[in-house]
């Protein structure tokens, strides 16, 4: 008997603190403030597209310059904050893009797609031919994955 509580007593701190350790990684990149996730970024794309250091240097200094007019990781609107409630009603308040007019949308749309292009020139012009190349096809898989799958198949 007392073989039988020490087991199940142990496997239930075993499954504990295998919970705390996925929700940890979960969170992951979702607890970095902006400046933390540009240099996660730069990092990752350094890594990625075999970048020297003066091409990080100004890809650091390029994703800090639109830090604030590209999305930085998720998908926009996408909650922040864990997962809903147990009831499934989600007390917390909920931003402004809930209620624009499809004519505020689309404007903010617009100005997403012209600040990406934006960013994607200024790129161009630091990445080589092939690296930028490479980019341009993570990025046309991964709209065509989705953000949330992208992570899942990169394994983070």
């Amino acid at each position: 008997m007392k073989k039988l509580l020490f087991t199940a007593i142990a496997m239930v701190v075993f499954s504990l603190n295998t919970m705390a350790q996925s929700e940890n990684q979960q969170q992951g990149r979702r607890g970095m403030n902006k400046e933390d996730m540009v240099k996660f970024r730069t990092e990752r794309m350094q890594q990625q597209y075999g970048l020297s250091e003066a091409q990080t240097a100004k890809v650091l200094e390029l994703n800090t310059k639109y830090m604030d007019k590209l999305p930085l990781g998720g998908r926009p609107g996408a909650p922040r904050q864990g997962r809903r409630p147990a009831g499934g009603v989600d007390k917390r308040p909920q931003g402004n893009h809930m209620n624009v007019s499809p004519e505020q949308r689309e404007a903010r749309m617009k100005e997403m797609r012209a600040n990406r292009e934006a960013y994607e020139k200024e790129l161009q012009n630091i990445l080589s031919e092939e690296q930028f190349a490479k980019y341009q096809e993570d990025m046309k898989n991964m709209r065509q994955r989705g953000p949330r799958n992208n992570r899942q198949n990169d394994g983070k």
